[in-house]
């Protein structure tokens, strides 16, 4: 018989009241409970609508932390979450098990395994599941019911006191009902959390957590596909302005002409296909937030007109004389260096400065330590129900390939990079039910390296003969250019005329050479 004696209370007690943080608390209950109870994992989870999120785990994969379990796709959590009880599972139950091939301790498939699950309640509301796994078949059957009485009392204790602490920085309310339509549609959308616990990671979440309360404007920089727009959710999302619409606009995608309109409205036969009256972005934002992405590509003629909305909140609709006074907070974002392109007479000094009131880096997923295996197994959960299997996971040296690779594109190509291993990984093999991913379904993107990268191979790399050089010449031209138009398109969002203009060519020009160099125009590439 197992028993949680006083000592041990008093010790948890005191474990808990040493906390700093809520990682530790966490940290600190599971090591308690398996003073008490002898098991090769468990983990404590909290109840988010539909799924349940990993908060702490011992004895599992870090990359568990990144996943989210739907309870559709997981009958034991499910009938955890439903219960009122401790739930004890049959040594040779035939549900599925959520962590089978995580185990640490277990390299494969679980065999016949003891399973138990603690729903967690606090004044009759669930607020998580507590679970806990043995590779000895029946090794909680004796468990008296106190002692688990006893523990979900705790858990439930420490998750509450968790939750209170982080109820200024988690207001995770839900968004309304009818999204207004140019709400952006990412706000409900799958990716909508910032995973990470690097130090890189940790300080991007305390600056917005200390900008998001303000109405500062705010200016997110970073490389292509690291997650700038997930910022200014966040940022939106952690504020006053919460249940406001957050409106998003492309400043790349918007042709030079129409973009004032597109700003700040214009009025009925203000110019050549205006039919009716519209209100511009700004208008539609008003009370709320608006996201200017690749803010650096606007126009010159249209800069001085933001700066005005910046200092003001005036806004002055194409084609009518009168002003409106809007209150809206700016998020803008780019991936260029503003301030050199304030020196090269591209952007307005006085509006950079404007923007650039509260800067926000994004760092570059090569800077996030583990932070890649965090979100590889966000991306695999995501993947798994996508293609209807049961469960991804990775091999060992998969993992070490994505520790060791660069990433020239960051967390989009990780999650692309994730997407087309499950597919290989699935279609080489007949089992729908575990899937490992192996080192041969990587297909990392070789062909982005930067120019840096690219001079410094033809620099370091073995000497040719004159004539192999001259035989070579105009394959690697070729190559050059072909990774210039790629790494142009990627900067500007497939958007064919931005990359034209960074390119410094006429677009039909680029057009033709793209085809030549066999560059097709992908069905998600703007024209």
């Amino acid at each position: 018989m197992i028993e949680l004696n006083s000592t041990l209370l008093l010790e948890v007690a005191l474990d808990l009241a040493n906390s700093i943080t809520n990682e530790d608390r966490f940290d600190r209950l599971l090591s308690s409970i398996r003073k008490a109870i002898n098991c090769d994992a468990v983990v404590l989870l909290a109840y988010q609508k539909d799924q349940l999120k990993p908060l702490a785990i011992q004895g599992l994969a870090p990359d568990t932390l990144g996943r989210r379990f739907k309870l559709s796709d997981h009958p034991r959590l499910s009938l955890i979450c439903t219960a009122e009880q401790p739930v004890r599972f049959p040594s040779d139950s035939t549900l599925a098990d959520p962590y089978d091939g995580l185990l640490l301790a277990q390299d494969g498939d679980l065999p016949v395994h003891s399973c138990m699950g603690l729903p967690l309640y606090s004044d009759d509301q669930l607020m998580g599941v507590l679970t806990l796994d043995s590779l000895q078949p029946n090794a909680f059957s004796n468990i008296p019911e106190r002692t688990l009485q006893l523990i979900s009392a705790l858990s439930a204790a420490t998750l509450k006191t968790a939750i209170q602490l982080k109820a200024l920085e988690q207001r995770a309310q839900q968004a309304q009902d009818l999204v207004q339509e140019l709400t952006h549609e990412a706000l409900t959308r799958d990716g909508g959390e910032l995973i990470g616990k690097s130090p890189s990671m940790m300080a991007l979440k305390s600056d917005i957590q200390l900008v998001a309360g303000s109405d500062y404007t705010v200016l997110v920089l970073g490389k292509t596909g690291v997650g700038k727009e997930l910022v200014a959710r966040t940022v939106h999302q952690l504020s006053h302005r919460r249940e406001q619409p957050l409106v998003y606009l492309n400043c790349a995608s918007i042709p030079e002409t129409l973009a004032e309109s597109e700003l700040f409205g214009h009025t009925k036969g203000a110019f050549s296909g205006a039919e009716k009256e519209r209100p511009g972005k700004f208008k539609l934002a008003d009370c709320g937030t608006i996201f200017l992405d690749e803010v650096g590509e606007l126009p010159l003629s249209v800069q001085s007109k933001l700066l005005r909305v910046l200092q003001s909140g005036e806004i002055q609709p194409v084609g009518k004389d009168r002003v409106s006074i809007v209150n809206v907070r700016v998020i803008a974002a780019t991936n260029r260096d503003l301030a050199e392109e304030v020196r090269l007479g591209r952007f307005r000094a006085d509006l950079y400065h404007r923007l650039s009131v509260y800067p926000i880096s994004v760092p570059e997923l090569k800077e996030r330590e583990d932070d890649v295996l965090l979100l590889a197994g966000y991306f695999l959960e995501v993947t798994a129900r996508k293609l209807g299997i049961r469960q991804l996971k990775m091999r060992p040296e998969v993992q070490d390939a994505l520790r060791e690779y660069s990433w020239p594109g960051n967390v989009r190509e990780l999650e692309h990079v994730i997407s087309r291993a499950s597919l290989k990984a699935s279609r080489n093999t007949e089992q729908q039910d575990i899937i490992s991913l192996t080192p041969e379904d990587l297909d990392f993107e070789r062909t982005l390296t930067t120019e840096s990268e690219h001079n410094k191979s033809l620099n370091t790399g073995p000497k040719h003969s004159v004539s192999t050089i001259r035989q070579g010449l105009k394959t690697m031209t070729e190559v050059f250019q072909k990774q210039r138009i790629v790494a142009a398109l990627n900067d500007n969002h497939g958007n064919w005329t931005q990359a034209a203009k960074q390119l410094d060519i006429d677009r039909a020009n680029l057009a033709r050479l793209a085809k030549r160099l066999g560059i097709s125009v992908e069905k998600n590439i703007k024209q």
